[in-house]
């Protein structure tokens, strides 16, 4: 299981430093997924990203059959926590991805900071709804 993770971690890693070399571009998933989708500008580039987005669980699944649930949550939370995740990210300017891999790899002090605030109120989020549930 830790090698698979490190595959994927480093897989990350690549995908992020050919984006930068060969486009250009920070891979922060939230800003990548905007542009695919509100830019009236086509690139090519962004929407091959997102389409990866969606094919790449339906393959892997397709590969070795669906994953188990590991949440019992109706359509409509899953939506509104999508909702509010995709809210935060443009608040915040950048997701996980975009200041969590990118932006403390380029030595940025905003992502360092939002890279604490996103770890530390994750945190805090799973102590107050473990006491909660």
């Amino acid at each position: 299981m830790i090698a698979t993770s490190i595959f994927g971690g480093l897989l990350i890693g690549l995908a992020s430093v050919c984006l930068m070399l060969f486009q250009g571009r920070i891979a922060g998933i939230s800003s990548i997924v905007y542009r695919a989708i509100f830019q009236l500008k086509f690139e090519s580039w962004a929407l091959t990203f997102v389409i990866g987005l969606v094919l790449g669980p339906l393959l892997v699944a397709a590969l070795n059959g669906p994953a188990a649930p590991v949440f019992d949550l109706a359509w409509w939370q899953v939506a509104l926590g999508g909702l509010l995740v995709g809210f935060g990210s443009r608040l915040g300017s950048g997701c996980t991805s975009g200041h969590g891999v990118c932006g403390i790899s380029r030595g940025s002090a905003r992502s360092v900071v939002a890279t604490l605030t996103f770890m530390v109120t994750g945190v805090i989020t799973v102590f107050i709804m473990g006491m909660v549930l």
